[in-house]
């Protein structure tokens, strides 16, 4: 069973016991959180629909917090003598997903 859950802006596909990278959420390490779910897919069973997904539940437990990747930029125009550098990292929150049920 595997179900692709909404996290933000993104969508991830998850199955339990998976360890996923999620946008930041200001939860405590430990704490279970509950993810929504966009698809589940148990066997021959597909469950897509808003009725159906209405019981539909997915929990995470809250592993820790990382940074991702640096990204660096720079602006510059040609003979004005202006140039900008900046930079961005994005956090993350890490999240074990512990269950997956269509059936609430």
């Amino acid at each position: 069973m595997y179900a692709v859950i909404r996290t933000g802006s993104a969508q991830e596909r998850v199955e339990q016991g998976q360890r996923v990278r999620i946008d930041l959420r200001r939860e405590e390490v430990g704490t279970e959180i509950a993810l929504t779910p966009v698809l589940i897919v148990d066997g021959e069973t597909v469950l897509s629909s808003p009725a159906q997904l209405a019981t539909a539940k997915v929990t995470a437990q809250v592993v820790g917090e990382e940074k991702g990747p640096k990204i660096n930029a720079m602006t510059y125009k040609a003979k004005a003598n202006q140039r900008k550098r900046w930079g961005h990292r994005q956090k993350y929150s890490t999240v074990e997903i512990t269950s997956s049920s269509p059936a609430g």
